[in-house]
């Protein structure tokens, strides 16, 4: 191990995603490796196929999740108490579509081949069969259109009882979900979002084999794997440890429907009280968590700030240009926004707001590898009086954002209110603090909170154009003012993971009984080797 440091024990890791879009997770198994521990990170695989790759001195596996529980139960029963016409799925209206058709077009070659008897045969009494017999054609021809709309009607049905399933926002669904919550309590979710066993049957068997002492559970989903394999762990005689690392406010999240809130939340609650101890990203989220919880302690923060020592590997690879990437040079007034493009992100804001700044350039940097990108984003960034002015750039791998990002201006962090937001401290907010850029901020509380202590920048009313235009003006024309803000003696040191990562191997040596590494005497940076990850901006 680096720098002496021996094998302190072992350290399972859960997340529920491919890891190498998360910052926070690649940051949390490194540095714990590095320290001493023997590190497997277990993350899901994006097909069937297991995956392994290193990830510093932590193992990663990759494995399937096949998600049979997806599919809810009541998509799998006939519609026939609400839409009682309906057709069973849709293979049905195409079939009977199809066949409807294709009796329409047995008619019309009927009626063609009378209409040329007629045309061929002389006129007089030896036509009168025929034309009795293309009158009586008009009878199946109006059963057929009749039976067409009966047809389109019974899809329609079918239609509307299949976005009532997938909505789940009809009466007898909320009088459903009200139900169960009240007969099953913090058990609900086993029919609200039954998939989450999915989960479970996806990583029990892996984490059984490899006997971690402790469990580092990533978010609200690996709460609840976690959390069961240390109870089947303790019940075999082994005293494993959980710790909960909740990176979200489930109940502020932005919810698909009705059920997906009290369902996850009901999964936080019943798995909990199994956690010996919990993390979390920001003071006000430590405190709801407590209080939702009913936690005896205060969760330890631990901020998902950048990594501030590198390998010589990342010391030498080279960075992009973000100036050169836009086509500025030094003289043009550019402000950057990190992270995905979405509705609640705010961005739209910020676009419209270059109405009010002839002069100012803006740096989205949001295209994912491969550079897909929904057409709603597209479509945001696409605004005839100043398209030219907004530039779509690629994320850059995490420990290059902070020096990327020193080229420009000023920094913009445009979340909507949502609960989640509120208390959120996300990961672009440490990035644009370590870049030293003025900070222009929405007024969500947790960020707004810190802006205003620090002096680092100005506060804006979220999704206020006007207002967002008058802040960016004002950190634009006297940035050294707020950049003075990061002189502060020790404000920058605490922003940095390798601060965090101490604080988790504090708490990692506590929770075991094992001396924690002395000051200096193990290397608590991250060995992230993962050159081509992309930077985990999309998720806060």
């Amino acid at each position: 191990m680096d720098g002496g440091v021996t094998n302190r024990g072992r350290i399972v890791m859960l997340v529920d995603n491919g890891v190498r879009g998360d910052s926070r997770v690649q940051k949390s198994a490194a540095s714990a490796a590095a320290a001493g521990w023997e590190v497997y990170l277990l993350g899901r695989a994006p097909g069937p196929a297991r995956r392994r790759f290193s990830l510093g001195g932590a193992r990663v596996r990759l494995l399937p999740r096949p998600a049979p529980l997806h599919t809810r139960r009541h998509t799998l029963r006939s519609a026939a108490f609400r839409r009682p016409l309906a057709y069973p799925d849709a293979r049905a209206a195409a079939y009977k579509e199809q066949w409807a058709k294709a009796r329409r077009s047995d008619l019309r070659m009927r009626r063609a081949v009378l209409d040329l008897a007629l045309r061929r045969s002389p006129s007089g009494v030896r036509t009168v069969p025929l034309r009795l017999a293309r009158g009586w054609l008009r009878v199946p021809g109006a059963a057929s259109r009749l039976a067409m709309r009966w047809i389109a009607l019974r899809d329609r049905q079918r239609q509307q009882a299949e976005e009532h399933r997938t909505t789940l926002e009809g009466r007898l669904d909320r009088l459903a979900t009200a139900a169960w919550r009240t007969l099953l309590g913090n058990r609900s979710w086993r029919r609200l979002e039954p998939h989450l066993y999915d989960y479970e049957l996806a990583f029990c068997a892996e984490i059984d084999a490899l006997q971690p002492d402790l469990i580092h559970a990533h978010d609200f989903r690996m709460l609840g794997v976690g959390a069961r394999a240390a109870v089947r762990a303790r019940a075999e005689g082994r005293d494993v440890k959980l710790l909960w690392d909740a990176h979200e406010y489930v109940p502020g999240l932005n919810a698909p429907h009705h059920r997906w809130i009290p369902a996850l939340h009901a999964w936080e609650k019943e798995h909990a009280p199994f956690a010996d101890a919990v993390v979390t990203v920001s003071p006000p989220l430590a405190e709801q968590l407590r209080k939702d919880h009913g936690l005896a302690e205060l969760p330890t923060v631990v901020y998902n700030a950048p990594v501030t020592e590198l390998t010589a590997e990342q010391r030498t690879a080279e960075l992009p240009d973000l100036r050169a990437q836009c086509g500025v040079g030094p003289e043009t007034r550019l402000v950057v926004y990190v992270g995905g493009i979405a509705p609640v992100r705010g961005v739209d804001t910020v676009i419209a707001a270059l109405a009010e700044l002839p002069d100012v350039h803006l740096a989205l940097v949001s295209q994912p590898p491969g550079g897909g990108i929904s057409g709603a984003a597209r479509a945001a960034i696409r605004a005839e009086e100043y398209e030219d002015r907004v530039h779509l750039l690629p994320y850059v791998p995490h420990w290059q954002v902070v020096p990327y990002l020193r080229r420009a201006d000023a920094a913009v962090s445009p979340l909507v209110h949502l609960p989640n937001h509120e208390v959120a401290m996300s990961n672009k907010f440490f990035e644009y603090a370590q870049a030293r850029l003025p900070l222009v901020t929405s007024d969500v509380r947790a960020m707004a909170q810190m802006v205003r202590a620090t002096g680092q920048g100005e506060v804006f009313t979220a999704g206020d154009v006007q207002d967002c235009a008058e802040a960016l003006r004002r950190v634009l024309d006297h940035p050294q003012r707020y950049r003075a803000a990061y002189d502060k003696p020790g404000l920058l040191p605490q922003w940095t993971w390798e601060a965090q990562a101490a604080k988790l191997d504090r708490l990692y040596a506590e929770l075991l009984g094992r001396p924690p590494v002395p000051q200096g005497g193990g290397r608590l940076s991250t060995v992230v080797g993962l050159s081509a990850a992309p930077r985990a901006g999309v998720r806060q």
